[in-house]
């Protein structure tokens, strides 16, 4: 028999989210959406350690054999950047400059583009499924527009990554649903 006056379970996990209003902020691994005409799927979450207690999320997406990298910056809006990572060595001169000098140059000629040094962000890179950090240092460049984005992170003396993207309004993702 249904029992009215039976209590509530209240042990149940909370949500992070609101389900009739979710936002870029609520991703987490197993999540979908839509961007650029395609379906992703959430399948890693990175988190950024700046100090000061200023955190960054990163996502690993995939929409069929594609797969990106999904930054979410909150300024005085929330940001989406999505970037690709491509072999440090297409960086060419400026690849030999970082590993010779362990330090950024001011600006990087890329593909026919021309990018600035924005910031370089010294923290603690983890997969939010590892307690384990490790050190990172990434240098953030945009170029004239504020649109392209250049990322390189450098993980120890000599092992650099690079990641290339575009900068979007977080509006870009839409249909955000939870696994």
């Amino acid at each position: 028999m249904f029992n009215l006056f039976k209590k509530k379970d209240t042990n149940l996990p909370k949500r992070h989210y609101d389900p009739t209003n979710m936002k870029v902020t609520d991703l987490r691994i197993g999540f979908v959406f839509d961007y650029d005409l395609k379906t992703w799927e959430v399948i890693d979450e990175f988190e950024y350690d700046w100090g000061d207690n200023f955190f960054t999320y990163e996502y690993k997406i995939t929409s069929g054999e594609e797969t990106l990298y999904l930054r979410i910056e909150e300024d005085d809006q929330v940001y989406c950047i999505f970037t690709k990572k491509l072999p440090f060595g297409r960086l060419g001169e400026a690849a030999q400059y970082f590993k010779t000098h362990q330090q950024a140059p001011s600006s990087i000629y890329f593909d026919g583009v021309e990018f600035f040094l924005e910031r370089e962000n010294p923290g603690f890179f983890r997969s939010t499924q590892d307690e384990d950090s490790v050190e990172v240092i990434q240098w953030d460049y945009l170029d004239d527009s504020g649109k392209r984005m250049l990322v390189i992170h450098q993980w120890d003396e000599q092992d650099f990554e690079l990641s290339v993207g575009i900068v979007e309004p977080s509006s870009v993702i839409t249909n955000i649903l939870p696994r």
